[in-house]
């Protein structure tokens, strides 16, 4: 079954979240390089603090709280020491590209929460034999945005369908490490629908997805809360469909999805000439 984790640096939103089926709620601190990475996309750039970790953790039962941090630097340790005391039960690190940078910041966690490196430079993805193995990684998150960006890649989901995933999946799954990757959309909207993403991610063993900006969408509008509960609802339904289909399902389910995928390239090719 796939966890989903919703993005909020806001108690009442995580408290509403947690209530409505949201196994992780995600905190996000990362500032370093992102808007030279991003700035140009039309992505989302946190702009939450260290001071919404306590905040949030306080309204929070269930749920875990994940926050993504910096990558490796000078002030990593500081960092670590305050969101770990602040209540995190789970930290991320970002943009790294050698099983050196996960080794150092495993070494400064100290198994005291779960440890997860996200995949989002094709360096670190060549290494992802060694860093699954690195002590402290509790679970590893590949995060398509970034990774499509510095592969030079066409399409942010271009991953499920060149192989690259197969390969991760491969090596996270024999390493007895649980994944996930990218985010998900609502059902039936996007170019990638949510229904045919979250099928690729049972495909392939995922256990967690990061909820997309268009789960925010009317949140703060009368009966946004419902719809928000309504809609998460819909990917839990889509969910114990794909759960029922056999092999040669999921295999047709997967040209299906390499089609949408290759019909964008070729449309955005055919636009820049």
């Amino acid at each position: 079954m796939i966890n989903f984790i919703f993005i909020t640096n806001q108690p009442d939103m995580a408290r509403f979240a947690e209530h409505s089926g949201v196994s992780r709620i995600f905190v996000d601190l990362e500032r370093l390089g992102k808007y030279e990475r991003q700035g140009h996309l039309n992505t989302f750039i946190s702009q939450h603090s260290m001071s919404d970790v306590k905040q949030v953790k306080r309204v929070l039962c269930r749920a875990e709280l994940l926050v993504r941090l910096n990558p490796l630097n000078p002030d990593t340790p500081h960092e670590i020491e305050q969101a770990i005391s602040s209540g995190a039960d789970i930290l991320m690190q970002p943009m790294f590209r050698d099983v050196s940078e996960v080794a150092a910041f495993s070494a400064m966690i100290n198994g005291r929460v779960k440890f997860i490196p996200l995949i989002e430079t094709g360096a670190a993805f060549d290494q992802l034999e060694a860093i699954v193995r690195v002590k402290g990684v509790s679970e590893v998150y590949i995060g398509l945005n970034d990774l499509h960006l510095d592969l030079g890649l066409a399409f942010m989901f271009e991953p499920f369908s060149n192989g690259m995933l197969e390969r991760a999946a491969e090596i996270i799954n024999a390493a007895g490490k649980p994944f996930g990757v990218g985010g998900i959309a609502r059902v039936g909207e996007g170019t990638l629908p949510g229904e045919m993403v979250l099928g690729e991610h049972l495909r392939l063993g995922s256990s967690q997805v990061i909820l997309s900006r268009t789960f925010n969408r009317d949140i703060d509008e009368e009966g946004g809360e419902l719809s928000f509960a309504a809609e998460l609802g819909k990917l839990r339904d889509a969910q114990l469909g794909l759960l029922e289909r056999s092999d040669l399902q999921k295999a047709d389910d997967h040209r299906r999805v390499c089609n949408v995928i290759n019909e964008f390239i070729r449309d955005k090719n055919e636009k820049a000439i």
